[in-house]
């Protein structure tokens, strides 16, 4: 694509005029054991919450804030469709983002700003009318028996040229208008790629995929450069798809980067957890997590890929975490708002997240279940705005420990069963549907059936500040701590166990747990807390 040159030409050119303010930018930095997002030269995690689409108007926030402010959260992250700032080709409307920055400053909370151009859902909906109407100029893909598919071709120069321009308008705009830098981050086209069509089928698609890969993605791979189909077999509409998306997406976000080098990220939706064998890949040719590796070569200016999570089931979204934890610092930019995925902030803040934000929190009366609630009541706010309390706390110091120490979070499975990981010499154990007092085998006492049994609730996260020294956050849960192969005579002992939090880097206590409060396990109820534990051993 010969305009992706023409953008990076264009880069070289204004890097002196961005390299003054660098250090002032939002920005990830690599921490000892993962990425950080830095705002404001301190590592920072976003408490996020993503609004339904169709709020990103004026008249809309008054249904957005509340919501947001129920939740506790720190980020909101708002559609700025193409359709809605270039109406007209050429002239652009930035109204609504400056109501948007007013009232985010006013609140005291960050911005990410998600960029609807040449997909939304894979679909060209907010793509401009001008750009609807002309099929000519800016091409859809084409079927294999030559008809148009619903989806913007990734071949099109000129549809990529387009959205480039007007990205580049917004944010050269916010270059201009928001030099504190409310906004943060910004999230380049929503869920890119195709349902229905593995890849294009116009003639010079078809002139590209019978050709070899190009070099670069050889190089990058450290393959022989052959066919997309030698190299890839029955992967190769999948990443050839891939490639020229991802081509795309790049151009469109150097342009952007150009004006104002904010961290730049893209979302997947998401195929199968486990395997790619039969197919089950999202829409072909986003940056699901099979084509990661295709992604990280294709798109340089792309710092994180994101899932779009709406499982239900604990075990393929911790798979979902491990894997685009892998590819990078680790973001979950949509998840479900129904209460039960609010207990999967446990595994994704365990892994460094630096952001989790679930989608539709606002009062608009909109649900899109069965992905999300039927609606957002009290509870359901609820469910999410105590973990956020708990990080909210000390979202700085969190971000800084998550940044630097080994990590472990988990969250209830599907059939509650005992969970347990090895950290350092020590085991730790996360129970759930447990009273706080007393054994599993105590048979002299009658008790009622612990009422969280089967509720899909509950979680925790631990970071290891030393050997024998922990940070625990959580919920609805029971810690037990061990040790993993005790010598002759040995067993594991509490030090002392402390309720609290940091501030300004240091610990401050609340309070001790001890007696009824450690000797059945660390016990966290429905309010979550820290706690500071420190492990020892009686010889």
């Amino acid at each position: 694509m010969k305009s992706w040159h023409l953008i990076m030409f264009a880069l070289a050119a204004v890097a002196s005029a961005c390299a003054a303010t660098a250090e002032s930018l939002p920005r990830f930095e690599e921490g000892t054991a993962r990425p950080s997002l830095l705002v404001d030269g301190e590592p920072f995690v976003m408490l996020g919450a993503q609004p339904n689409n169709s709020s990103n108007y004026p008249a809309v926030l008054d249904e957005v804030w509340p919501a947001v402010e129920r939740i506790e959260a720190n980020t909101l992250l708002m559609p700025v469709a193409w359709e809605q700032v270039e109406p007209t080709e050429r002239r652009f409307d930035f109204s609504f983002v400056d109501t948007l920055l007013d009232q985010a400053r006013a609140r005291d909370i960050r911005l990410v700003l998600l960029w609807y151009g040449t997909w939304k859902n894979t679909g060209p909906s907010y793509v401009p009318a001008w750009v609807k109407r002309d099929t000519a100029r800016f091409q859809r893909m084409r079927k294999p028996d030559g008809s148009a598919h619903v989806v913007l071709s990734p071949h099109g120069e000129a549809t990529m040229l387009a959205d480039a321009r007007a990205f580049a308008a917004l944010m050269r705009h916010l270059a201009q208008v928001d030099p504190q830098h409310t906004v943060v981050m910004m999230q380049v086209e929503n869920e890119s790629g195709s349902w229905g069509l593995d890849r294009d089928r116009s003639p010079e698609a078809e002139a590209l995929f019978a050709g070899p890969i190009p070099q670069e993605l050889a190089d990058g791979l450290g393959i022989a450069r052959r066919s997309w189909s030698g190299a890839f077999g029955p992967r190769a509409a999948q990443f050839f798809n891939s490639w020229y998306v991802a081509r795309y997406v790049d151009a469109v976000a150097a342009a952007g980067q150009a004006q104002k080098n904010l961290p730049m990220y893209v979302n997947a939706a998401l195929g199968n957890a486990f395997t790619d064998e039969g197919g089950d890949v999202g829409p072909s040719g986003g940056p699901n997590w099979n084509a990661l590796p295709i992604w990280r070569i294709a798109a340089p200016h792309i710092s994180a890929f994101a899932p779009d999570i709406y499982s239900r089931d604990p075990k393929a979204v911790e798979t979902y975490l491990d894997r685009y934890a892998a590819s990078g610092p680790l973001m979950v930019p949509e998840i479900g708002n129904t209460a039960e995925y609010a207990r999967l902030i446990w595994p994704a803040m365990g892994r460094g997240a630096v952001m989790f934000s679930p989608f539709g929190i606002d009062d608009t009366g909109y649900s899109n279940y069965p992905l999300g609630a039927k609606e957002l009541d009290e509870d359901t706010l609820e469910a999410f705005a105590a973990p956020y309390r708990l990080f909210g706390q000390m979202s700085r110091e969190w971000a800084r420990i998550a940044r630097d120490k080994p990590l472990w979070g988990t969250a209830k499975g599907e059939n509650g069963a005992d969970q347990t990981r090895m950290m350092g010499r020590w085991q730790l154990t996360a129970q759930y549907g447990r009273w706080a007092f007393g054994e599993d085998d105590w048979t002299w006492i009658a008790r009622d059936p612990h009422p969280l049994a089967d509720v899909p609730t509950g979680g925790i996260v631990v970071a290891q500040l030393a050997d024998d020294v922990f940070l625990v956050g959580g919920q609805n849960v029971k810690l037990r701590m061990a040790l993993a192969q005790p010598g002759a005579g040995q067993q594991g002992a509490i030090i002392e166990a402390q309720e609290g939090r940091f501030v300004d880097g240091k610990w401050v206590m609340h309070r001790r747990w001890n007696g009824d409060q450690i000797d059945y396990g660390f016990n966290f109820g429905t309010e979550p807390v820290w706690l500071r534990i420190e492990m020892g051993v009686l010889e």
